[in-house]
């Protein structure tokens, strides 16, 4: 199994990313998808997850309004766009699947990470 984060940059506080998350080896719709992220001295934390089939979705407080996860089966990929960039929102972000059907905020739960991809929020 293997997943391929891109899209991380340098942007303002206020502007827009759209990461991508490239999965292979997997029965890509059977997979609960979801995205971390983790900043220098913290620990891991929950961002968003999608259910398999996209139907079921769950978002951290903090990012609640602002990013949006979205699938495409079809594609083998999943995508968090995130609008109205803070600084706090500066971190590697991950993306993650789990082999079991029920999504999870927890990352403990997931079996399979990608490498991660910088985003940095400038003020």
């Amino acid at each position: 199994v293997q997943l391929v984060e891109s899209g991380g940059g340098l942007v303002q506080a206020g502007g827009s990313l759209r990461l991508s998350c490239a999965a292979s080896g997997l029965t890509f719709s059977d997979y609960p998808m979801g995205w971390f992220r983790q900043s220098p001295g913290k620990e891991r934390e929950f961002v968003a997850v999608m259910s398999g089939n996209g139907g079921s979705t769950s978002y951290a407080d903090s990012v609640k309004g602002r990013f949006t996860i979205s699938r495409d089966n079809a594609k083998q990929t999943v995508y968090l766009q995130m609008n109205s960039l803070k600084p706090e929102d500066t971190a590697v972000y991950y993306c993650a699947a789990r082999n079991y059907w029920l999504p999870s905020t927890k990352s403990s739960d997931y079996k399979y990470w990608g490498q991660g991809t910088q985003v940095t929020v400038s003020s």
